[in-house]
């Protein structure tokens, strides 16, 4: 049997979009209380009846986000033009090396708009 383990963390950051259209509101410097969902797809153990310990996720995660919490995201190489779609994509690459099974990370810039990323 397969699962796929789902876990939240939270991250506070700002950034400007440049390539957004003249006049449009994320042209100008702004913040979100992003929510990133990590997702890891794997057998699940008959010993343990675990896919991943959500502890094992978290310690690949909480140090990629650290780098990025409380800080301008355009500053951050990789990251020049940080739209969610951006984000998430980033977010995955750094991730993946980390977390063999994972499948997507999913990123939250409001309680209404999420990209989902599947390392496409």
């Amino acid at each position: 049997m397969d699962a796929e383990v789902i876990k939240t963390f939270r991250l506070e950051a700002a950034h400007l979009l440049p390539q957004a259209p003249d006049g449009h509101k994320c042209r100008q410097m702004h913040g979100h209380s992003y929510r990133v969902d990590v997702h890891v797809v794997g057998p699940v153990d008959d010993r343990s009846g675990w896919a991943i310990d959500f502890g094992e996720i978290a310690r690949a995660v909480d140090p990629i986000l650290a780098e990025l919490d409380h800080h301008l995201l355009n500053e951050v190489p990789g990251l020049d033009n940080p739209t969610s779609e951006h984000l998430a994509r980033y977010l995955f690459h750094r991730i993946a090396p980390l977390l063999p099974g994972l499948s997507a990370v999913t990123v939250w810039e409001s309680v209404t708009s999420r990209v989902i990323y599947r390392g496409v």
